[in-house]
């Protein structure tokens, strides 16, 4: 394993976003470390908008994230479900659906090391 000896900085404001319906992301790349913030806006869902892009019944990725803003409901395929809000981190195994709830749009920001990635 190496490791960087260098601070790094990213600018997730400046990154492009990469839009699917009502769902955006910008991502930064620090050395082996991808950090997105996402945006699901208001009635944006996985289901309805990025099911298609990923090609899969259901979101096949694990997150591990820091919600900033707005709330996030997730339904497991088991059919647990949490909903997550401002402060509070959240680790999501594969196998889900998620979508914002009420009038605001959810924000997080997660962080993955690449293998978590959809090509």
């Amino acid at each position: 394993m190496t490791s960087t000896t260098a601070m790094q900085k990213g600018d997730l404001a400046a990154a492009p976003a990469d839009v699917h319906g009502k769902i955006s992301k910008r991502t930064v790349e620090l050395d082996g470390v991808s950090v997105t913030e996402v945006t699901f806006g208001v009635g944006a869902r996985w289901s309805t908008d990025l099911k298609e892009y990923a090609g899969t019944a259901s979101c096949e990725l694990p997150h591990v994230a820091l919600v900033l803003s707005g709330r996030l409901h997730v339904v497991m395929d088991d059919g647990s479900e949490d909903e997550f809000g401002p402060h509070q981190v959240m680790l999501l195994p594969p196998g889900h659906d998620a979508w914002s709830v009420g009038d605001e749009p959810a924000v997080f920001v997660e962080f993955s090391r690449g293998n978590d990635l959809y090509t």
